[in-house]
């Protein structure tokens, strides 16, 4: 396989390597976590096993000491799982989790929570919509106040990733009674007394545990003030831009096995006398299919190339995000529409991959919100 930029040869031998673990460990399984909804916790410690919680971490928490790119080609293959409720779990861990505690934790805070987490021994959760705040973070309800010795949480998370299975949550919560972006802090709540979680059934992702968490006058130590004091909102921003390209990256791998497998399928499938490939109606579908995923494709590595290396790619992160998303869920209507009937069914992995697309334009930023933020960027 020969790399595209900004992927290297060590970057292919990476994916090579993924791929094959991916084929061999985890895709067999996919279905029946789907039907189950649930995967064991058990995933996250193979993970940890070749080294994949940890690709971007140093060594000194067991790390790999790579970089973007290296986690970059793991979520693009996690989408070989054939389970986007098992690919959002790993990558609910490993793209919006752990980055906090990496970037703004302390030295005793890392060793307590991102050491553990990278070798698999702790799964983390992102703690930030609420209720009645979504993309509107400035609305956060979640009080902390202050208490000898710490803070004191009351309030609600919803739509949280890894809500059910998470040891601890990394938590927006509001530490000022002043309004806006002013007075949001981050605390790392440890799963225990005053905190459940109400597990939420989807449309699709079904093999992810996606929850309502409750905080119930639960006491978190001063030491599990994640950054500074009323800052949180720096926090928040700072991991929007990898998590954005990441879901970009999970829709560009989605895309490419559904026009592999649908493309194999048109091959085989016969009508009127000759593979339905070889009907132009269904041909040109393909060839749209096509181009379509190297569209989707060429946005996202040139956001990917500016973001590592250290440009200000907000606007081409954004488009990546908006224009793969959608697009993303347009191609497996597509490939479900090729299937014909068979796409339908349960048992045909066209039928998941459909339904766990459609999450795609709303989570990580709504494409409403993608168009906000690039309306500003274009001073319009």
């Amino acid at each position: 396989m020969s790399a595209t930029p900004p992927f290297t040869d060590e970057h292919e031998e990476l994916r090579s390597s993924v791929r094959g673990f991916i084929e061999r460990e985890l895709s067999p399984d996919a279905q029946s976590w789907e039907a189950e909804e649930w995967f064991p916790d058990e995933v996250f410690a193979k993970l940890a096993g070749q080294g994949l919680l940890g690709l971007k971490y140093p060594a000194e928490y067991g790390g790999e000491g790579g970089d973007y790119l290296h986690e970059a080609v793991l979520v693009e293959e996690l989408a070989r799982i054939g389970s986007g409720g098992t690919a959002a779990g790993i990558g609910a861990h490993v793209n919006i989790a752990t980055p906090p505690i990496w970037k703004f934790g302390s030295e005793e805070q890392k060793q307590r929570y991102l050491a553990p987490a990278i070798r698999g021994e702790k799964i983390g959760a992102l703690g930030i919509t609420e209720p009645d705040a979504g993309s509107d973070v400035a609305s956060l309800r979640t009080t902390a106040t202050r208490v000898d010795g710490g803070f004191l949480v009351n309030g609600s998370k919803t739509y949280i990733t890894n809500g059910v299975r998470a040891h601890f949550i990394v938590t927006a919560v509001k530490t000022t009674a002043e309004g806006g972006h002013n007075g949001i802090s981050f605390l790392i709540i440890d799963r225990g007394e005053g905190v459940s979680s109400s597990k939420l059934r989807k449309l699709g992702w079904n093999a992810s545990d996606t929850a309502t968490i409750s905080f119930e006058d639960v006491f978190v130590g001063q030491e599990n003030l994640l950054g500074p004091l009323h800052e949180g909102f720096k926090l928040i921003m700072a991991n929007f831009q990898w998590e954005r390209l990441a879901m970009a990256l999970g829709a560009v791998g989605a895309m490419q096995l559904a026009y592999e497998r649908t493309a194999q399928y048109a091959r085989e499938r016969t009508a009127f006398g000759r593979p339905i490939a070889k009907h132009q109606a269904i041909r040109h579908k393909l060839a749209d299919l096509a181009a379509s995923a190297h569209t989707a494709r060429c946005v996202t590595y040139d956001a990917l190339r500016r973001f590592c290396a250290g440009e200000q790619a907000l606007r081409e992160v954004t488009i990546a995000k908006l224009v793969t998303q959608r697009a993303c869920f347009e191609l497996m209507d597509e490939c479900l529409q090729i299937h014909g009937g068979a796409g339908y069914m349960r048992e045909y992995w066209v039928e998941r991959a459909a339904r766990d697309a459609r999450l795609g334009p709303i989570g990580g930023g709504s494409d409403e919100i993608m168009r906000e933020i690039l309306g500003r960027l274009l001073d319009l």
